[in-house]
């Protein structure tokens, strides 16, 4: 079936993003792109692009929610949902070839409603059963939770099922799913987090930061979902607080700057992505990549970098529940040497 996709049209911006360091000009247009459930997909990889950009563009867009805005209601069930993390895109991007770096700088996330979900589907969840930890006992039962959104006070309600207690959290919105296509002709499953990006529950993918992500196909094919109001570290239950949302990201082409896996960095910091099974391997993954970056950027020898890593570096779970775990490792500025030039 053709997918219905609605270009709205094409605006000239003007100005440069106040001065930080993974900041970019802001030099070409705004391109600005409408989703709907008629035009969403379920896999990254090759497809008829719904816009293009070029590198310095800024893209303008908005996303359904992980359960493609189908529960909206209590008694909604889970049954409504057509499936797992509707994507956005995928966006072509002019100049991206194999071998590039496709740079995501995070310029504005609204969180487009007010109200958020949360659930258990059986099967799914760090302290449930699942395919990869099967259970004599049977699996949690389906329960939903709909978290109010105060626009006002920046915060979403919990409210419990079985007693009455209530509390607000704040709100963080990010994108739990950004990506591009993989390499190698693959289609990945928009429940996947690995090294194309994907559903990497990264709180990080939040305004002030850029994403990098490596480029594996001509146009790189960038695709976002999955929006988060709010997750603890983990999301151990298998949701976040979903919710649909409006974005603002300026998309930039790196030239001949080859990456393996995911990178964040803003002004403070630079933070490298891991995404596998078992959780230690996510984590070697990350560090490795982080070892080689401040190798290659900052100069220190590997051996340097992974002694002083150990003293100061952090380490983020993101996330233990789908079919990759993804763990980000992270060092403060600070600690390392001026950028080589």
């Amino acid at each position: 079936m053709v997918m219905k996709r609605q270009l709205i049209g094409f605006a000239l911006f003007s100005g440069m993003l106040a001065g930080t360091t993974t900041g970019f000009a802001q030099s070409g247009n705004v391109v600005k792109y409408h989703a709907s459930m008629g035009d969403v997909k379920y896999v990254y990889g090759v497809a008829e692009p719904v816009a293009r950009l070029k590198s310095g563009d800024v893209l303008e867009t908005n996303t359904v929610d992980a359960f493609g805005n189908a529960i909206q209601k209590p008694g909604d069930p889970l049954s409504l949902v057509k499936g797992d993390n509707p994507l956005t895109g995928p966006f072509y991007i002019e100049g991206a070839q194999p071998g590039d770096t496709l740079a995501v700088k995070i310029l504005d996330i609204q969180v487009d409603g007010n109200q958020g979900v949360g659930a258990f589907a059986p099967g799914f969840g760090a302290l449930n059963e699942t395919n990869y930890t099967p259970m004599l006992h049977p699996p949690l039962p389906e329960k939903i939770w709909l978290y109010p959104i105060d626009h006002a006070s920046n915060t979403a309600t919990f409210k419990a099922l079985d007693s009455n207690f209530s509390v607000k959290i704040p709100l963080h919105p990010f994108f739990g799913c950004i990506g591009v296509a993989p390499a190698g002709g693959e289609a990945r499953s928009s429940i996947v987090p690995a090294e194309f990006g994907g559903n990497m529950d990264s709180p990080e993918v939040s305004v002030g930061n850029t994403l990098y992500l490596p480029v594996n196909v001509p146009g790189a094919l960038l695709y976002m979902g999955d929006g988060h109001a709010a997750m603890g570290d983990g999301e151990v239950a298998g949701t976040a607080i979903e919710v649909p949302l409006r974005t603002r990201l300026q998309i930039n082409v790196l030239k001949g700057q080859k990456i393996n896996w995911p990178r964040f960095e803003n002004d403070d910091t630079i933070m490298a992505v891991g995404a596998y099974r078992p959780l230690d391997d996510a984590l070697r993954i990350a560090f490795t990549e982080l070892v080689r970056w401040i190798h290659h950027d900052y100069g220190l020898s590997e051996l340097d970098t992974y002694e002083l890593l150990s003293k100061v570096a952090r380490i983020h779970l993101n996330e233990m529940v789908d079919p990759n775990y993804v763990v980000v490792a992270l060092v403060e500025k600070k600690y390392l040497p001026p950028k080589k030039k």
